[in-house]
């Protein structure tokens, strides 16, 4: 099982899906770059679930494995997993890295919308 199958309302994206799936999307992406070997990333997983789920009218969740898809995990410089990109309209706004409880990703991602 992939962990996007894992995240209910989330949608994998590679390295040639990226563009698409991420940077032409209008509005806001949360792109979750994960690994197999990550605890920290199966930690995360049900609070993105919930904030896919609630915020499904206003922020797209995408999940990108990191070992499977190393050119975009190059491009944004992810160095650990979980690494969470927030991007608006194609622009990055915010990187996000470690795991952290609901609230406070919910916390994090309304203060970086704000500025």
């Amino acid at each position: 099982m992939t962990l996007s199958s894992a995240i209910a309302g989330t949608v994998a994206v590679t390295d040639e899906t990226f563009d698409h799936d991420v940077l032409a999307h209008p509005g806001l992406v949360l792109v979750d770059v994960w690994a197999t070997w990550c605890p920290s990333c199966k930690m995360i997983a049900p609070a993105l679930a919930d904030v896919a789920r609630e915020r499904a009218a206003t922020l797209a969740v995408r999940t990108l494995n990191a070992d499977e898809n190393p050119l975009t995990a190059r491009t944004y410089q992810v160095m650990a997993a979980p690494t969470l990109l927030l991007f608006r309209d194609g622009q990055l706004l915010r990187t996000l890295v470690g795991a952290r409880s609901k609230a406070r990703l919910l916390a994090e991602l309304d203060d970086a919308v704000r500025h």
